[in-house]
């Protein structure tokens, strides 16, 4: 079975404040915290790239496991398909740029449930084959496709980026892909949607429709089920539980649905944005750094996006 062999995030040095939202939409600043909880974060500058990141987070990686680019067969590029180019291949791009030129390269766009998606992919691969090594890499550029000037997009103001990379192995490593259970809801296919205008591509919001929120807990508590039973497992064998950071009132309520405590999750609402496919290892990152990660721990990654999927990763930690 395939495991996490490391994985690493990177931030951009531009920021998204609530005084530069409130100023382009004229909605008040109250209303904007409502949404963000922060008074700023992460997301990108004026010439800054969401490969770059992903670049500077896969090479910390291949220097702390020592992995030789010639090693690895598989990389992909997890996101919503608007790159930093159109028409163009950012898999490839880091990969040549990191001196691996043998891989197959390819993009993944699943939204925010891309990132899981090509970690299920690359792992089956890699289950397949035997050996070897795969490069999951998951980028975005989410703070750019928001309208700041709509206060119709109010919803999306949180909106930031970041860059996470994700090693895999065909043998042991810290994480096991231990299961992945996922589902799409395409009549919510139409609710969000892209715009093209002269200066790029911006998300519109279809009329509100009642019932997303209570779609997002009854397809979680389903996965999580589906999950547990699929590893034998009960909910009491759940270490952490880490989602998607775009609605803390959503985390709130699936972990009450659950019977989950909140200290089993992380909240970084005070400080970060709804990063992208790169929310749950940085989420996961934290309690790495922090010690709160243990042997035998079972972490499962909530991952929710445009589409409307959800997903359900289980990692079996084995440090």
């Amino acid at each position: 079975m395939s495991a996490i062999a490391d994985f690493a995030v990177r931030y951009p040095e531009g920021r998204v404040d609530v005084q530069g939202l409130h100023a382009a939409s004229g909605v008040p600043v109250a209303d904007i915290l409502a949404v963000t909880h922060a008074e700023g974060f992460p997301g990108l500058g004026e010439e800054e790239a969401s490969w770059e990141l992903a670049r500077d987070a896969a090479r910390a990686v291949l220097e702390r496991t020592g992995v030789a680019p010639e090693r690895i067969g598989t990389v992909i590029f997890a996101g919503s398909g608007e790159w930093d180019h159109p028409f163009w291949s950012p898999a490839a791009k880091v990969a040549h740029a990191l001196g691996i030129e043998r891989a197959h390269c390819f993009e993944v766009g699943n939204f925010c449930n891309a990132g899981a998606t090509a970690l299920r992919i690359a792992g089956e691969r890699l289950d397949a084959q035997g050996s070897g090594h795969a490069l999951v890499l998951i980028g975005d550029r989410l703070s750019r496709l928001v309208d700041r000037s709509d206060p119709g997009s109010l919803d999306l103001f949180n909106f930031g980026d970041a860059a996470a990379a994700v090693l895999l192995t065909a043998g042991t490593g810290p994480f096991t892909l231990a299961h992945s259970a996922m589902r799409t809801d395409g009549s919510w296919a139409d609710y969000y949607r892209g715009e093209h205008r002269p200066d790029g591509v911006v998300i519109r919001q279809e009329p509100h429709r009642r019932g997303l929120a209570d779609a997002y807990v009854e397809n979680f508590q389903a996965l999580v089920e589906e999950t547990l039973a699929a590893l034998g497992a009960k909910l009491d064998d759940v270490a952490h539980l880490l989602i998607n950071h775009g609605d803390r009132w959503m985390h709130q309520r699936l972990l009450a649905t659950l019977g989950l405590p909140e200290e089993k999750s992380v909240f970084a609402y005070d400080r970060q944005g709804h990063m992208g496919g790169a929310d749950t290892l940085i989420a996961l990152r934290e309690l790495v750094d922090e010690g709160r990660v243990h042997d035998g721990d079972l972490i499962l990654l909530a991952t929710s996006a445009m589409g409307f999927s959800w997903g359900i990763t289980a990692l079996e930690c084995r440090l």
